[in-house]
Formats: structure tokens, C-alpha cells, sequence
């Protein structure tokens, strides 16, 4: 195989503007900038839990919100890099939630991965079609949980 390294593969241009950091895995990661806040919206203490955890660990400020409401207010007010976002709550649930911060201009432009248990092609249809950024199943694990926020939030350059 000569020169080839699975290392390479996951290297980022060391020019870049953004500063990266050797995760504990071995994987490169991006240093988020001091203020990078990540709202998680879901009605389950422990998902909140694992992902603040998560967020916390890789430099991140973490908001939580348990239903679509909250979701809203905080994301108004604290304007996240980006928005992880449960599709059964109680309330507002995760797809009119989204609809509505798709409306408002404070909102608008922040991506929303939505989250679920479920992994049907209709559920990936609708948040299509809502306008959602990315889906991401349950279980997650952290390596995924950082793809899918550096690909959305780093590559788009939004922080």
C-alpha cells in the first residue's frame, strides 16, 4: 500500500484559520471559538445529560431545553452554533419547532440536526422537507455526534 496512512485521511489543512486539537481518539478536531454555544432539545434527562457531557468535553457552552418552546426562546436569545433536536416531546415537538425557528429571522440561519430513535426514510423525508440540516440516530456515539457538527457548523465556516 506504499505510503498511505488512515491518519491522512482525517487531517485537516494545518493553514486553515481554525485552530485544531488532537482528540483523545486520535482524531483531529476543530477548537471551537470561546463563545460556541450548542442548544440540545430533548425530553430525556440522560440524552441531555450524555450530550452536554459530550459538548462540554470538546470545548462547547451547552444550553438545554426539554420541549419546543424552550427551544425556541433560548435560541432567540442565545443565538447557538447549532441546534440538536428530539422529535417526540411533549408540546411543540421536534418538526413544528423546527418549522417555526425556520420562520423567524433570529433563527433562521442556524442548523438543526435532528435527533431520533427511529430511523425511517419518512422521518428523514420530513426533515427534508421541515429544514433541518442533518439527522442523527439513536444510539449515537461521540465520534458521530463530532462529524456531524464539524461538517455542519466548520466546513460551512458559520462560526
Amino acid at each position: 500500500m506504499g505510503n498511505f496512512s488512515i491518519k491522512k485521511l482525517f487531517r485537516r489543512d494545518r493553514a486553515r484559520a481554525v485552530h485544531i486539537i488532537r482528540d483523545r481518539r486520535r482524531n483531529f478536531r476543530t477548537v471551537p471559538k470561546k463563545d460556541a454555544t450548542v442548544l440540545v432539545v430533548d425530553d430525556s434527562k440522560t440524552i441531555r445529560f450524555a450530550l452536554k457531557k459530550m459538548l462540554s468535553q470538546g470545548g462547547y457552552q451547552v444550553l438545554e431545553a426539554d420541549n419546543g418552546e424552550d427551544a425556541i426562546a433560548l435560541a432567540r436569545n442565545h443565538g447557538p452554533v447549532l441546534i440538536i433536536m428530539d422529535i417526540v416531546m411533549p408540546g411543540l415537538n421536534g418538526f413544528q419547532a423546527t418549522r417555526r425557528m425556520r420562520k423567524m429571522d433570529e433563527t433562521r440561519e442556524i442548523p438543526i440536526v435532528i435527533m431520533s430513535g427511529n430511523k425511517e426514510a419518512t422521518e428523514s423525508f420530513w426533515i427534508q422537507r421541515i429544514g433541518a440540516n442533518d439527522f442523527m440516530g439513536k444510539p449515537f456515539n461521540r465520534r458521530d455526534l463530532f462529524q456531524r457538527l464539524e461538517w455542519i457548523v466548520y466546513e460551512n465556516e458559520i462560526i
